[in-house]
């Protein structure tokens, strides 16, 4: 194909977050933070069990960032080359990960012999945690795509 015959290339507006949106996010993300850390820090019973629950949320919320991160990743696979989605059994792992994070920390806090409310508190902590560290992930990772964007622009005098 002749030269003059392809098209230029489309220059897209990158479209950010604003900063009052990046600022509840991460108020958002504080606060479940925080409420998680004190409904375990003053949960009764056992240590065993004080340990056991805290290690689940900290896999909980480790598990929600692998999982964006892949869904992100898969979802981009494709669009730039040299890109490949990852091997079946990566999507397992995620996956399973999350929900094995999920279930055990779900089973773990309804067999906890600890009071109704306490527990509710507990649950309603530890899903905004999850809502707020899924949504934190995209705000990080649409400002990394962003940032990219915005130096392939620029090109190479930028670099």
């Amino acid at each position: 194909m002749h030269p003059a015959a392809v098209p230029a290339p489309r220059r897209t507006a990158v479209r950010r977050d604003t900063r009052a949106w990046q600022l509840q996010v991460w108020a958002s993300f504080a606060i479940a933070a925080a409420l998680c850390a004190i409904g375990l820090a003053w949960l009764p019973g056992q240590g065993i069990e004080r340990a056991f629950m805290v290690m689940g949320y900290v896999f909980c919320l480790s598990a929600v960032f692998v999982l964006a991160k892949f869904v992100r990743d898969r979802e981009t696979a494709g669009r730039m080359p040299g890109e490949s989605a990852d091997t079946p059994m990566w999507s397992v792992v995620v996956w399973g990960g999350f929900a094995v994070a999920m279930g055990l920390t779900a089973w773990g806090l309804l067999r906890m012999a600890i009071d109704p409310t306490y527990k509710a508190f507990l649950g309603i902590g530890w899903l905004y945690l999850i809502s707020a560290a899924f949504t934190l992930a995209k705000m990080l990772r649409d400002r990394h795509e962003a940032d990219l964007a915005d130096a392939r622009t620029a090109g190479p005098a930028a670099e």
